[in-house]
């Protein structure tokens, strides 16, 4: 809650692993419950200094009552040989893993499948074992327990910090990583694969051009995408559902092109293929489309409206308006005048207004039926050749 000066109280864990370090802290390191707010408010009040964290080890100095800061020494149980072979095994299988890794992420799957394996990453009963200068016999005294919450500042800014707390610096834990995908030779040692065998270039050109392979016959329905098997990393602002969502679509398109042919649909612009994804989303997707897109949400909406009624070319004329030669405007105008409708037809550019009726005339050649709207117009149909068959939809 802000205080009184308006400022947001200190916390402790900004990100979902250095909330993990608070949480293990609070919940599964079996430490006194009683002790750890004191310790919360000493780190809110700037009393920790010079705080470092080593192998196995988290030394910091924290100001106290006296004038001499006392000196405070963490240590955390390291990991075994075999912790690490069953870690660095399960985390060398995965490429997802291995990939968040690499970009500094500490996915939450990692940890839960690190605790499964038996090395926890996170602290459990008996794995912190402090020690104070202090005369306070308790554990934690309040001086530990302000170096245990803002060893969560250091997780947040590299969650290899709890690798390290565990024994193993990032380099090391990355050079195995790097290691178990690489092949090797007896001596441990990288080799290459052996060289494929060349063809002379006089026999390459003189080959003869084989026959083009049938093509495989055209799946009968579009087929389910993969499904990543951990998100990408946080602060890319991705998800999972994100590129499932994605890579659906683009099955979807590639099937309809397999189907009907590359003459179907030219390549889609920006905002055309904005507002084609927009047209099959819900409401709320359609929202999120247009913030991503910095898009305004009304402006997507009539788009979306639009393609799904008319296509790339309902879109086109929601968009623009344009100055066409008079023959197909005096045609329209005509229809207008036969078509009984109140009202006189007024013509601005490609677009003539009768009532709550507008025809417009696209670069496509073709009209578009739009309906009043409010204050707007939205298009109401699909296009035609002729404008009487616009005004008289079938």
């Amino acid at each position: 809650m802000p205080g009184a000066t308006g400022r947001k109280r200190r916390t402790f864990g900004n990100t979902w692993w250095g909330k993990a370090w608070v949480e293990a802290l609070e919940e599964r390191a079996k430490l006194d419950p009683n002790r750890l707010p004191r310790g919360r408010t000493y780190a809110r009040k700037g009393t920790v200094s010079k705080l470092a964290v080593g192998a196995g080890e988290v030394t910091a100095w924290v100001q106290g009552s006296r004038a001499v800061p006392y000196r405070v020494t963490i240590h955390m149980r390291a990991f075994t040989e075999p912790q690490w072979e069953s870690l660095l095994g399960m985390v060398g299988s995965r490429l997802g893993h291995v990939a968040a890794l690499l970009d500094g992420e500490l996915p939450g799957e990692l940890a839960e499948d690190a605790r499964a394996t038996g090395a926890d990453l996170l602290p459990g009963p008996g794995d912190l074992r402090p020690k104070c200068s202090c005369p306070d016999s308790a554990n934690p005294c309040k001086h530990v327990a302000a170096v245990y919450y803002l060893v969560a500042d250091e997780v947040d800014a590299d969650p290899f910090v709890l690798f390290l707390l565990r024994g193993r610096p990032r380099e090391a834990v990355l050079a195995e990583l790097r290691s178990r995908r690489a092949p090797a030779s007896e001596q441990g040692k990288r080799v290459r694969a052996p060289a494929a065998p060349g063809v002379d270039p006089k026999r390459a050109y003189t080959r003869r051009i084989a026959s083009l392979p049938p093509r495989p016959a055209v799946p009968s329905t579009v087929g389910p995408p993969a499904v990543l098997d951990v998100d990408p990393p946080h602060r890319t602002g991705w998800s999972g559902e994100m590129f499932v969502e994605l890579a659906a679509d683009a099955a979807a398109r590639a099937w309809e092109l397999l189907v009907m042919g590359p003459e179907r649909e030219a390549e889609l612009s920006f905002e055309e293929d904005l507002a084609r994804r927009a047209a099959a989303s819900d409401p709320h997707v359609l929202v999120e489309l247009a913030e991503a897109a910095g898009v305004a949400v009304r402006d997507l909406a009539l788009w979306a409206q639009a393609w799904r009624e008319a296509g790339r070319g309902g879109m086109a004329v929601v968009r623009e308006a344009w100055r066409p030669t008079q023959a197909p405007l005096a045609q329209a105008k005509a229809d207008l005048a036969e078509s009984g409708l109140p009202g006189e037809p007024k013509t601005w550019r490609n677009r003539i207004t009768q009532g709550d009726l507008q025809l417009r005339y696209g670069r496509d050649e073709r009209w578009y039926r739009f309906v009043r709207d409010g204050e707007g117009w939205r298009v109401d149909g699909p296009s035609s050749a002729r404008p009487m068959d616009v005004i008289y939809p079938p």
